[in-house]
This record gives structure tokens, sequence and C-alpha cells, in this order.
């Protein structure tokens, strides 16, 4: 069996989204003549985006070797040291430990292969430096498409651009670059230098095991939406900075991330309950996920929201197959300009096989959708649109009508094992082009 180091910051007893991808990859690789070294933090940091998720321990197989960097991690700076630091292009100490920490646990022990999980994208160098004091490939996976993720911000057009010339760099050094989706992996592919690197989308998923057996049952009668994972309602009040950040090019000017929220939604409802004031205690807005302060403050004092904070995977899971409805918000874009990105929830909505409203541009995800019969589509910012949509499924559901069935074809290309499968590709063909080059090498010498 294949051994390869697998590189994954975020990893169980860590939790939240960025998690799900690389532990439903660990839990099949062995499946495939692949068994995984996972490299990871040390699990705790007290931090939004490292919620502690317990129960995804479990699904880790067991017998996996899983090295873990001694913690705690360096403290994030201060608000104006983090300031400076974004000008001048330095590192924070957390990702130096964690470039240097990786280098160092990923030396022990027989490898043919290095797999890095990206963010932090910093794990790309460093993977590119084991790979290479190795002699092995490396694969950098892209959960997000870097410096060509529209929703990422920079103190200037000048730091943009610079950004995107160090993922040029460095992975221009893989021998394959992973992308979630087709349109982030031809973007990815057009870079400079990189026309001769494999780039293959393998998109986000779901494990068919999370959704076997019935649905759970409920005993209120309440039209219940729900929305699972990170809200950004922070990033569409920067105030002064966020706009100094926009005139200097560091913002894109096109992208309206107000939208990734629940602050349409919730406009919506209060027009809907304002035009009919009998939909008072009918209809309910769940939110599972770690909310901000903004996020809070958007809420108000709206007494149809329900809030859960972070719940474990499986009760997660759990909420959204008792929905009546689930809430799929994204940045909004320009008309026909494309996102990059399709979050990671769009295939566990899919998997609970509960109505979606997707608010969503054009773009991957959008096209995905609307091949759905459970989904009904409107732009980001249509609050008419959203408010429609909600009322044409309390109907249904009123009525007594079945939610449409999913075909299987839509859905069975994103369960985990087949993702597993497709991601082995990848691996098999950088382990076969480097066997190509090897002899080739050693001829020359």
């Amino acid at each position: 069996m294949r051994r390869v180091l697998f590189l994954a910051y975020h990893f169980p007893p860590i939790g939240g989204a960025g998690v799900q991808r690389s532990v439903g990859f660990v839990r099949h690789l062995r499946e495939f003549g692949y068994e995984p070294v996972v490299v990871t933090g040390p699990g705790f940091e007290a931090s939004r985006w490292t919620p502690v998720d317990r129960s995804l321990e479990g699904v880790v197989p067991p017998g996996t070797t899983v090295r873990r960097l001694p913690g705690p991690p360096p403290p994030a700076p201060g608000a104006w040291r983090a300031r400076a630091d974004r000008w001048l292009g330095l590192q924070e100490g957390f990702f130096g430990w964690w470039e240097n920490g990786v280098e160092a646990a990923a030396q022990e022990g027989p490898a043919d292969l290095v797999y890095a999980s990206m963010s932090p994208f910093e794990s790309g160098a460093a993977a590119a430096r084991v790979a290479a004091r190795r002699g092995i490939p490396w694969i950098a996976d892209l959960r997000d498409p870097w410096a060509l993720d529209e929703m990422q911000v920079y103190p200037s057009r000048i730091h943009r651009r610079a950004e995107r010339r160090r993922m040029c760099r460095v992975l221009r050094s893989a021998g394959a670059v992973v992308a979630n989706t087709e349109e982030a992996a031809g973007r990815i592919a057009a870079l400079p230098g990189l026309a001769g690197t494999p780039v293959v989308p393998v998109p986000n998923g779901f494990d068919a095991a999370d959704f076997a057996g019935p649905a759970p049952g409920r005993t209120d009668d309440a039209f219940r939406i729900v929305h699972a994972g990170y809200l950004h309602t922070e990033l569409a009040a920067g105030g002064a900075a966020r706009l100094a950040r926009r005139v200097l090019g560091g913002a894109d000017p096109g992208v309206d991330v107000g939208t990734r929220s629940h602050v349409y939604l919730l406009r919506a409802v209060a027009s809907l309950l304002e035009a009919d004031p009998s939909l008072a205690g009918r209809i309910e807005v769940h939110l599972a996920g770690v909310l901000s302060d903004r996020d809070l403050e958007a809420v108000g004092d709206a007494t149809v929201v329900r809030t859960h904070g972070y719940l474990a995977h499986d009760a997660t899971v759990r909420l959204l197959r008792s929905a009546d409805l689930l809430f799929l918000p994204l940045h909004d874009l320009p008309q026909g300009r494309r996102a990059t990105i399709i979050p990671g929830k769009t295939y566990e909505y899919l998997a609970a096989r509960r109505p979606i409203l997707a608010a969503v541009p054009d773009g991957d995800a959008r096209d995905l959708l609307a091949r759905a019969p459970t989904a009904t589509l409107c732009r980001p910012a249509d609050v008419d649109g959203i408010a429609a949509a909600i009322l044409r499924e309390l109907g249904r559901r009123d009525r007594g009508e079945p939610v449409p069935a999913l075909p299987p074809w839509l859905l069975e290309p994103f369960e985990r094992t087949r993702l597993t499968a497709r991601l082995v590709t990848v691996f098999d063909g950088a382990l076969g082009a480097a066997e190509e080059i090897r002899p080739a090498a050693v001829a020359a010498g």
C-alpha cells in the first residue's frame, strides 16, 4: 500500500467546513490502496474558524497515523501589528510555526506522495519543500481558489497581484493541482507557468452513511428554514478600512459580500409577516454555526430566529433533514460573471433531500442546483424572489405535496467514496509521471 503524507491543519477534533473534505478523504483512502499519514495542528485553537467537534474523531479510521504539531499555535498579533504585517507582506507567527512544524513532522517514515489541503495556503510551500527533499511529488488541493477567490480582500491591488504571483510560484512545483469547482480549475489552469501542470476538479461532497436511515421526526408544525455553516455579515460592514481597500484595488469592486449572510433572508421574512400577520409564529429561521457579533446584530430582535451555535456534524445533519427549506446564500456578482466556489454545504443540502432556496449568482453552484428538482433559484439580493420562494414552498407543504425526488444521477457523483476515487486517479497520475521522469533524469546524469 502506498503512503501519502496528508497535510491538513483543519482536522478532527477541529470541526467546521474546512474539515469535512479532509476527513472524508482520509475515511476512504485505504479502500483505494493509499495509507494516509496525517500531519495536522494540535487540535485546539481559540478561533471562530476552528470549533471543536469531537464527533468527527469517530469518523477517522482506527489505526490512522496522526502527527500533531505541538501547541498552542502562536497567538494572533494585535490589530495594528496585523495591519502592518499585511501591508508589508510579512508572515504572521502562525504561518511560520505551521510551515516549520509541517516540515519537521513530515520527515519521519517512508512516503510516496505529499498531499496538501489548503488553506492555510502556506501548506503549499511546506509540501513543496518536503517533496523536494524526499524526491517525491506533491499535490495541491485548493479548497478555495487562493488569490483567485473573489471573496479575498487585500490591502491594495499591488498586494493582490503579489499574492497571485506567490500562488503561481508555489503551484508550479506541484505534480497536480486539485480544485473543487470546474470554474476554479479553468482559471487556475490559465495561470502563468501552469500550462504543463494537470489541474483537476474534485468537488466537495457528502458521505452517504451520514444520511442513512429515516429522517428525524418533529412534533411542531412551524415552517422551518435552516441555514448551516458560516455567515459573513462582518465582511459587508468593513467601514473605512474596507472602503479604502476597494479604492486601492484590494477588494473586488464587483463583489457584494453582504448577500452571503442571513440579512436578505430576514428582510424577506419580515416583508411576508408585514403583508400577512397570520404567518407570525408559523415561520422559523434556524441558524446553526458559530455566529459573529455582526451576525447577531443582524438578527436583532427578530422573533422568528432560533440560534443553535456550533453543532456537531451529526447534529447538523439531523437539523438539515428536519428542515422544510434549506437556505443557501452566496456573494453577489454582476450578471454573467461566474463565481469560483460552491459552498461545501451545498452537497449535504442535496443529500438531505429537502427543498433548497439558493440565492446564488451565475457559476457552478447555480448550474448544479438548476438541475435539482428540490431547488428554487433567485439572485442573492432578490428579497422579493426569496419571499416568493418561501411562500411557494410553504403552500406546497400545507397542501401535503411531497418533496420532489432527487435523481440518483445528480447526487451520486458527489458521494465521498466516488470523489476519493477521483482524487486517487490524481495521485496515481502524479506518481506515474514521477516514475517516467526519474529514469530520464538518471540517464541524463
